[in-house]
């Protein structure tokens, strides 16, 4: 049982009264990880099985052994202490339903002396992240996805300029979504503009719309895209790629939220949330003169680096069973080594259209790795330091796979290009004479 006799009677009483009248999901915890109170939302939840005073919370939350910090992830406990001031870290819980991403925030109790004596622990579910294959949304759950699902819950709901930054294929635009749906403004639209695509004769009727006769086949008014996202969130894709002579008009728009139609006379007030996305380095863009510093740092106020699929290397089962939700099959031993070992220059975009073509070549329920359409990556084999009979090299090149390849012995034939009978009977030939 905890040992509650270093917290103030009256203190402890509150506490459990506040967790008590919470209304989302929340727990209070003494200073050795245990669970000392639970409320109605989070027994409906998580669990109504909790021993108070004796399970601790990385037990119940996380089936792990040890604190969050021994695993892997942050502690919020132990940051609160070493802060002396309240903690956040996003974690995956395991709930009725399964894993799931949630939002944890810690607030010390105190007692008269102001020492620290528990943590009251919120809990907020991130509902637009997933550890399921087959849900809409952001699906992942590596320490880097994390981190980034963790900067969208913290930045989206103020109003402050998000900047997604991250290679091309990482899933920017559903980080942008993410940043949307958690905000103030996903009752409204959400408007994804393509910059790389405007050109400059249609930048401002695109983003501004126009007025009926303004130019040459305007026969009618249109409403921009900056007016279609009036409530709801602006998304400019790839702003790198916008040429100088439009970051001023672009400038303009987000500096004083207002714009004019064009062949129109009035202004009109811009109301959206604005996210930005680039694979471009803009620093290094300003330093060449190719893109603003002004625009720069109007839109750079909360950049978010979204992670690689090489960086989510642990995550990779996970997300190619997103991409075969539906398909009626799932990935076998041999194709999550083969996934493993690749460095996915096309990022998500490239697993996506590799599951696609995986799912229709596989006739079975697996997908082995016979069925990806990708190559073993180039490694470092032994070279002879003199000339030798071929065979004797075919020898000591098996020998040396057999012995350097992690996998069973049906992908190390697919990895050579040969039938599994054909290296069974060159494999059993090594120890002969």
């Amino acid at each position: 049982m905890t040992d509650t006799s270093g917290i103030d009677r009256d203190v402890l009483a509150w506490a459990r009264a506040r967790v008590a009248n919470l209304p989302e999901p929340a727990i209070l915890l003494s200073r050795d990880y245990r669970v000392m109170a639970t409320n109605r939302a989070y027994r409906e939840r998580y669990r109504s099985d909790v021993r108070l005073g004796m399970d601790r919370c990385h037990e119940v939350s996380h089936r792990y052994p040890g604190p969050c910090d021994q695993h892997g992830e942050l502690c919020p406990l132990k940051q609160c202490i070493a802060t002396d001031a309240p903690a956040r870290a996003l974690h995956v819980h395991h709930g009725r339903q399964g894993p799931e991403h949630v939002d944890v925030v810690l607030d010390p109790v105190r007692n008269p002396d102001g020492t620290i004596v528990a943590f009251v622990e919120r809990i907020r579910l991130v509902r637009t992240a997933s550890t399921t294959p087959g849900a809409t949304g952001l699906v992942g759950r590596s320490a880097v996805f994390n981190d980034a699902v963790a900067a969208v819950s913290r930045v989206a709901s103020s109003d402050v300029p998000v900047l997604l930054l991250g290679e091309s294929g990482t899933g920017k635009e559903l980080f942008a979504r993410a940043v949307h749906e958690e905000s103030a403004c996903s009752h409204g639209p959400f408007i994804p503009v393509e910059c790389s695509g405007l050109t400059e004769s249609l930048f401002e009727s695109e983003l501004f719309g126009h007025e009926a006769g303004a130019f040459t086949g305007a026969r009618s008014r249109k409403v921009g895209l900056v007016e279609a996202a009036r409530g709801g969130t602006l998304f400019l894709d790839e702003i790198g790629d916008v040429p100088m002579a439009l970051q001023v008009k672009l400038l303009r728009l987000l500096e004083s939220r207002t714009f004019r139609r064009v062949g129109a006379v009035e202004r009109l007030h811009a109301e959206f949330r604005l996210v930005c996305a680039t694979h471009t380095d803009l620093q290094e863009a300003v330093a060449e003169g190719r893109f603003r510093l002004d625009l720069f740092y109007r839109i750079n106020a909360f950049p978010i680096r979204v992670p690689s699929l090489r960086e989510r290397v642990e995550g990779l089962p996970l997300l190619a069973e997103q991409f075969l939700a539906g398909t009626g099959k799932r990935l076998g031993r041999s194709a999550v080594e083969r996934l493993e070992h690749h460095d996915f220059p096309g990022n998500v975009r490239e697993l996506k259209n590799l599951m696609r073509r995986a799912a229709l070549l596989c006739d079975g329920p697996i997908v082995e790795s016979e069925h990806l359409a990708i190559r073993a990556r180039p490694v470092a084999v032994p070279v002879p330091e003199a000339l030798l009979p071929l065979e004797e090299v075919e020898r000591r090149y098996l020998r040396w796979a057999r012995d350097h390849h992690g996998g069973d012995r049906a992908s190390l034939a697919t990895a050579l290009g040969v039938s599994e009978r054909t290296l069974y009977r060159k494999l059993a030939s090594l120890d002969g004479p």
